[in-house]
């Protein structure tokens, strides 16, 4: 801009355009010479180039701003669920809840759920898992817990978690299982409690609670919905970002067990064991809102062995081995639990029927079928086919019939 302001000074007083033309093609030169030689610039680029560092500034707010306008929705939590229609003031199928009735009036059969497993060709390895990580480092493990495979990272293994691990269990005062869950405390069924809408309506809840294990997944409420799911819990298996947010979800469990997917994992049981607060940069990690305090004390938190996500991971791909490995649902991997605990297993609330898109998700909301249409994480036609065969050999008994 010097230069032009220069020519066009010269052009004025001579005006020879051979001049002109030799101006011209040396602007480019004589601008790049000023600015090194520290010649006069116009105003305008001294602020560009004096307002860099200020954009850069811009830039870094624009894309902070813009992260946590994503983190805004996944943080978010509400503490109100889906309000629910009640449709069903008698049970939807007495049949089925005469056939529940009649199971339990009869005695308890040792050993049952086992014997008729060993039927099925995917049982080899899941037989006797541990069910609780007992040992922080793999050198600790003794012969017979030797199950849990430490090369894995989680969820199907805890290889790069051992330090936390370590910590964990150091807040843990009994890691293991407790005595009313030892198999020699005499004969015992269990049941799962799936997420399901079939449960919906099933007033399956007064025999719920008298099983002698109640397991439970997740967010999986209680508290209003007793006549269809129950009110009591002996184990409820959560992860941290689902987790119950209701402090009195846990006012009747008897034990909450982690399920690891991450190392963060670990970190925040710590936390709510010990009642020391993650700090912010951690929290940042997880993909919701994680609850930080659990009513309940430090003797009633377990560990879930991996070993039982890893071994029910493979009894699925055995069904369909071309789809590649998909995690298995909680559903699936805490039926695999339940033999392990249990002389009789029995389910409640699973299964997902894809034909009927309109139909229910969950027992407890208005959500849809339709909405697991997307989902890739989980191989729900392979859970079915694994589900049916454990109905079908005898191993567990479907009490709301969607299986």
């Amino acid at each position: 801009m010097a230069t032009l302001s220069y020519l066009m000074e010269e052009e004025s007083q001579d005006d020879r355009s051979p001049l002109l033309l030799e101006a011209s093609t040396s602007t480019a030169p004589a601008a790049v010479s000023q600015r090194y030689q520290g010649e006069t610039r116009e105003p305008h680029l001294d602020t560009f180039f004096l307002s860099r560092t200020n954009n850069l500034s811009l830039s870094l707010a624009l894309l902070v701003g813009c992260y946590i306008a994503i983190l805004i929705p996944a943080y978010s939590h509400s503490d109100k669920l889906a309000p629910i229609d009640d449709d069903h003031q008698l049970p939807k199928d007495l049949a089925l809840l005469n056939r529940s009735a009649d199971l339990l009036s009869g005695p308890c059969l040792p050993k049952w759920g086992l014997d008729h497993l060993k039927t099925l060709s995917c049982s080899a390895g899941l037989l006797d898992i541990p069910v609780f990580v007992v040992k922080g480092e793999k050198e600790e493990v003794e012969e017979e817990e030797r199950h849990v495979p430490w090369e894995l990272s989680p969820p199907l293994g805890l290889r790069g978690s051992e330090q936390q691990v370590a910590q964990a269990l150091a807040s843990l005062p009994r890691p293991g299982l407790p005595a009313w869950l030892l198999k020699e405390g005499g004969c015992k069924r269990c049941v799962v409690v799936g997420s399901g809408g079939v449960l919906h309506g099933s007033h399956l809840g007064s025999l719920i609670d008298q099983y002698d294990v109640i397991i439970r997944l997740n967010t999986a409420p209680v508290h209003g919905f007793q006549r269809d799911a129950g009110s009591r819990t002996t184990i409820r298996l959560v992860y941290p970002e689902a987790a119950p947010t209701f402090p009195d979800e846990y006012s009747d469990t008897s034990m909450v067990a982690l399920v690891v997917f991450k190392s963060l994992d670990l970190d925040w049981l710590t936390s709510v064991i010990t009642k020391r607060p993650l700090s912010f940069w951690s929290k940042l990690w997880f993909w919701r809102w994680v609850v930080e305090e659990i009513p309940l004390n430090a003797e009633h938190f377990r560990i879930l062995n991996p070993e039982i996500i890893h071994q029910t991971g493979r009894a699925l791909h055995s069904y369909t081995p071309s789809k590649g490995k998909r995690l298995p649902t909680l559903g699936a991997c805490a039926v695999v639990l339940a033999l392990q605990l249990c002389d009789q297993v029995s389910l409640a609330g699973f299964g997902y029927d894809m034909r009927h898109p309109g139909a229910r998700l969950h027992y407890y909301e208005t959500l849809r079928m339709d909405a697991m249409q997307g989902q890739v994480v989980h191989d729900i036609g392979s859970e079915k086919l694994f589900l049916r065969d454990l109905v079908s050999s005898g191993a567990v008994t479907d009490l709301t019939g969607a299986l």
